[in-house]
C-alpha cells in the first residue's frame, strides 16, 4: 500500500484522472437530466482536467507542492462551465494545503481534500445539496477519519472515494430534478472518476491510452502542384454536434461536395466531423449548422500556404494565431506568455454570445469584444481572460449571458491586472438590457448598479429543442420536440413550434409588453421567422416588435420582452 506520495507520483496522478475522465465524458453529460440541450458536464470537466494534464507532460515536477501548484493554475485558466470551474476551486485548495511540502501522506491528503471543498464552498453563493459539492464535501470528511485510522495516503484516497460513492447514490434522493429522471449528479460522478483514475495511479496500473482522434487527410501536399492548380483554396475542417441521432447526412453531403472537393465526412451517433476544400467556406459552415451544432472549426488558405512554402517560408496555419494578433496588436505590453493591452481609456465592455447577428448587437451598444460562446459552447477561463486582456481599458466589464458561464468569467478577477467587473447577466437580452443602461461619464460603481438594476427589466423567452425524454415539471419531454422556455423555467413543448410562439406572444400580452425583439437562430428561414414576427404583433398591437437575424445555433428563437 502507497502510504506517500512525492511530485512525479502525483502528476501521474492527475495524468491517469484526466485520461480516466475523458474515456467516459459523455456517459457523464448523459446524466444532464435538464431537456434544454446542455449535456456538458463530462466534457467541460474533461476539457478543464485536461488542459492541467497538457501542461504537467512539459515539466517534472519533484515536490507535491509543485505539481499541485502547475495543475490548479493550468485548471483555473482551463475551466469551462460551472462544473469545470468548481472543479478547479476542489484542486486550487488542494494546492494551497500542500504549499511547501515535498510528500503527502494520509493525514496531508485529508487535509488537502478537506482544504478544496472550503475553497469550492466559499466561491459558491448557493451551494445545494445533491451536487458535486455534496459528494466532495462527505467524501472529504471520510478522509479525516481514515487518516486517524491509517496515516496512509492510498489507504485514505480508497477510503474518501467509497464515501463519495455512497454520497453520489444519495444524490438522487437530493435534488427533485435528479429524482424525476432517476439518475446522480453527473458533476459528483466526474469528481469521483478522476479520484479514481488517480487512486489507479498509485497502485501502478498501467495509464489506458487515450482515444486515437479519427485521422482524415487535413492538410494538402503543397508542394504536388503550383498554386494555379488549387482550383479550392480554404482547407476547411470542422465538428458539429448533431441535432439528433438519426439525422441524415446525405443532402449535406451533395451540397458540400457541389461547392467544392477532397470531402470527408466521418460521424458517430452525436457528432460528424467535416473535411472539405471549397472557396466559399461560410456556406459550408451556415449549410452544416442546419444539422446541429458548430463546435469547432479550423479555416486556412491552401493557396498562400503553397506560396509560403514555395519562398522557403514556413506556412501560416490556425495554430498560428495567436501569435499574429499579439503582432497585430498596438499599444500592447508583454507579460511572460500574454499580451495585455494599454489602456486607452476608462471603460471596456465584452460579451459572450453566439451567432453574428446577435454579435452585431452587441458591438453596436459598445461592446469592445465578443466571445463566442453560450449554452453547451461554455469557454475557458482563459478564453474569456485573452479577450479582457486585449482590450485598452483601466476597467472591463463582463458580460457572460448565460449561468452556467458566470462561475468561469469571475475567475478571471484574480488573474488580470484590470479591473474586472463581471455582471452576472443569465441570457443574452439581459446582456443588451445592461449596456443600454451604460453612460460612461458614470463611475464603476455607478455603471455596476445600473446594469444590474437593468435586468429584471427585461424578460427572456427562448425556443430551443429536446436532447432526450424526460420528464420536467410535471412536462412528459420527447427528444427531438421543441421547448419553449421562459426566464430559466420551462414553459411548454410540443411538435409545432407556432403553438409555442404564440402561448408565449400571450404571455408578452398578459404582461402589457411595450417592446418585443425577436433573434432567429441559424436554423430559421427569413420566412417563418416573419410569421413568427407576426405571432406577436397580432397579439401586441400596441407593443413595438423587432425581428433581426441571430444566427444563433441551438435556439430557433431568443426574445426578449419588456
Amino acid at each position: 500500500m502507497k502510504d506517500k506520495i512525492d511530485g512525479a507520483l502525483l502528476k501521474e496522478m492527475v495524468l491517469f484522472g484526466s485520461v480516466s475522465i475523458s474515456q467516459c465524458k459523455q456517459e457523464i453529460n448523459d446524466l444532464n437530466v435538464f431537456p434544454v440541450p446542455d449535456g456538458d458536464t463530462g466534457t467541460n470537466m474533461s476539457l478543464t482536467i485536461g488542459n492541467a494534464a497538457a501542461e504537467l507532460r512539459k515539466k517534472a515536477p519533484v515536490s507535491v507542492d509543485e505539481t499541485a501548484k502547475i495543475t490548479a493554475s493550468a485548471l483555473l485558466r482551463g475551466a469551462r462551465g460551472n462544473s469545470g470551474v468548481i472543479l478547479s476551486l476542489l484542486f486550487r485548495g488542494i494546492s494551497r494545503s500542500l504549499k511547501g511540502q515535498t510528500y503527502m501522506d494520509g493525514v496531508a491528503l485529508a487535509n488537502a481534500l478537506q482544504e478544496g471543498v472550503a475553497a469550492a464552498y466559499n466561491a459558491v453563493m448557493k451551494p445545494a445539496e445533491g451536487t458535486v459539492l455534496t459528494v466532495s464535501r462527505l467524501a472529504a470528511k471520510r478522509a479525516v477519519e481514515a487518516a486517524a485510522e491509517n496515516n496512509s495516503a492510498e489507504y485514505v484516497l480508497q477510503a474518501a472515494i467509497t464515501e463519495g460513492e455512497a454520497a453520489l447514490a444519495d444524490t438522487v434522493n437530493q435534488n427533485p430534478v435528479l429524482k424525476k429522471a432517476g439518475v446522480v449528479d453527473a458533476g459528483g460522478k466526474g469528481f469521483l472518476v478522476i479520484l479514481s483514475g488517480m487512486l489507479s495511479a498509485m497502485r501502478g496500473e498501467p495509464l489506458p491510452e487515450e482515444e486515437a482522434p479519427v485521422q482524415v487527410q487535413e492538410k494538402a501536399d503543397f508542394e504536388l502542384f503550383d498554386t494555379g492548380e488549387i482550383t479550392f483554396a480554404f482547407d476547411t475542417v470542422y465538428i458539429v454536434r448533431k441535432k439528433r441521432e438519426d439525422v441524415d447526412l446525405n443532402p449535406l453531403r451533395a451540397y458540400l461536395n457541389s461547392i467544392g472537393d477532397s470531402l470527408v465526412i466521418g460521424e458517430d451517433d452525436e457528432s460528424f466531423k467535416v473535411h472539405v476544400h471549397t472557396n466559399i467556406p461560410g456556406d459550408a459552415l451556415n449549410e452544416s449548422q442546419k444539422y446541429g451544432t458548430l463546435e469547432l472549426a479550423k479555416i486556412e488558405n491552401m493557396r498562400t500556404q503553397h506560396d509560403d512554402l514555395a519562398a522557403g517560408r514556413k506556412a501560416q496555419s490556425t495554430d498560428d494565431l495567436e501569435a499574429v494578433e499579439a503582432e497585430l496588436e498596438q499599444g500592447a505590453k508583454e507579460t511572460g506568455e500574454r499580451v495585455i493591452a494599454a489602456p486607452e481609456k476608462k471603460y471596456g465592455f465584452i460579451s459572450v454570445c453566439a451567432g453574428e447577428g446577435i454579435a452585431s448587437v452587441f458591438i453596436d451598444l459598445g461592446c469592445d469584444g465578443i466571445i463566442s460562446g453560450g449554452q453547451t459552447m461554455n469557454p475557458s477561463t482563459e478564453s474569456i481572460l485573452n479577450v479582457i486582456d486585449r482590450t485598452p481599458a483601466e476597467t472591463v466589464f463582463v458580460l457572460p449571458n448565460n449561468k452556467n458561464i458566470i462561475m468561469a468569467a469571475q475567475q478571471c478577477q484574480d488573474l488580470s491586472e484590470k479591473q474586472i467587473v463581471v455582471i452576472p447577466t443569465a441570457s443574452v437580452p439581459q446582456g443588451m438590457a445592461a449596456m443600454l443602461a451604460v453612460n460612461v461619464e458614470d463611475s464603476v460603481e455607478e455603471i455596476t448598479a445600473a446594469m444590474n438594476e437593468a435586468l429584471p427589466r427585461v424578460t427572456t423567452a427562448q425556443i430551443t429543442y429536446a436532447a432526450r425524454d424526460s420528464n420536467i415539471d410535471g412536462f412528459d419531454i420527447r427528444a427531438g420536440e421543441y421547448l419553449a422556455l421562459k426566464e430559466s423555467d420551462l414553459f411548454g413543448s410540443g411538435t409545432d413550434i407556432a403553438v409555442l410562439l404564440r402561448d408565449l406572444a400571450n404571455t408578452a400580452k398578459e404582461q402589457d409588453a411595450e417592446f418585443i425583439t425577436m433573434f432567429y437562430g441559424a436554423d430559421v428561414s427569413e420566412e417563418d421567422a416573419d410569421a413568427a414576427r407576426a405571432l406577436f404583433a397580432e397579439a401586441c398591437p400596441d407593443a413595438e416588435v423587432s425581428l433581426l437575424p441571430g444566427g444563433q445555433p441551438v435556439y430557433y428563437y431568443i426574445l426578449s420582452i419588456e
